[in-house]
């Protein structure tokens, strides 16, 4: 048997900056692609294409990862925008269409920090825009190096994230908006001190949603590798 092909959902930048010489690339952070590889897997990154192309996309993996990045436009949950957030709506398109295949075909999803609140959407749940009125707590911790953990994080007893983490750990954190009513389909694994959503999960479908970035930290924090490899070799 070979190995498992994890297909990473890219994202796009129109202007790479000076050193690229302003270059539109498609790219994935390479926490992922290094995690994936790490725990044994065979990474494939899928730049953005239009939504009729994820059947065959999806056809060529075995699991999916929907990554961080941009915010999800609110036109997917039914709200009006009220900040002036990052956008990327081809994004959002190609990603839902992706989940929707991965579904058909029986492929399992592990979403990370943008990747779990369109999963959430994708479902049928939304999101809070902002959460500066929701709580004290910084959940975009810049200038906090990225491996350092920002916040508590509390697992739910039925969770796999218990077996991983523990009843209590801490994680970082880099997102300016999160989850509010989790969709019917999910069970909220775990959340912050302040009540916030921190990752959700649907066992009979092997769905897998976590708000933090363990492809920032798996090398510096044990357990965050411990979820790539359950992703890669048990989700």
């Amino acid at each position: 048997m070979g190995r498992v092909v994890v297909g990473i959902a890219a994202n796009e930048s129109l202007d790479a900056g000076e050193n690229l010489h302003h270059l539109s690339i498609a790219y994935t952070p390479s926490g992922y692609v290094k995690a994936v590889q790490q725990a044994g897997g065979l990474p494939m990154v899928m730049p953005i294409d239009s939504a009729d192309m994820a059947k065959e996309y999806v056809a060529r993996i075995d699991k999916l990862i929907l990554a961080g990045g941009q915010d999800v436009s609110p036109r997917y949950y039914k709200q009006t925008k009220t900040v002036q957030g990052s956008y990327l709506e081809k994004r959002d398109q190609f990603e839902l269409a992706l989940m929707d295949e991965a579904l058909k075909q029986g492929k399992p999803v592990f979403a990370v920090c943008r990747g779990m609140q369109l999963m959430n959407v994708f479902f049928g749940g939304d999101l809070k825009q902002e959460l500066h009125s929701y709580t004290e707590i910084a959940h975009m911790q810049n200038p906090i190096p990225k491996e350092q953990p920002a916040h508590e994080l509390l697992t739910q007893k039925t969770s796999i994230l218990r077996s991983i983490y523990g009843k209590q750990a801490e994680v970082n954190s880099f997102h300016n908006q999160g989850v509010n009513r989790v969709a019917r389909e999910f069970q909220e694994a775990a959340c912050c001190s302040d009540g916030l959503v921190e990752a959700i999960e649907n066992k009979p479908r092997r769905l897998l949603g976590v708000q933090w970035h363990p492809d920032f930290a798996f090398t510096t924090q044990p357990k965050e590798m411990e979820v790539f490899d359950y992703v890669v070799n048990a989700l």
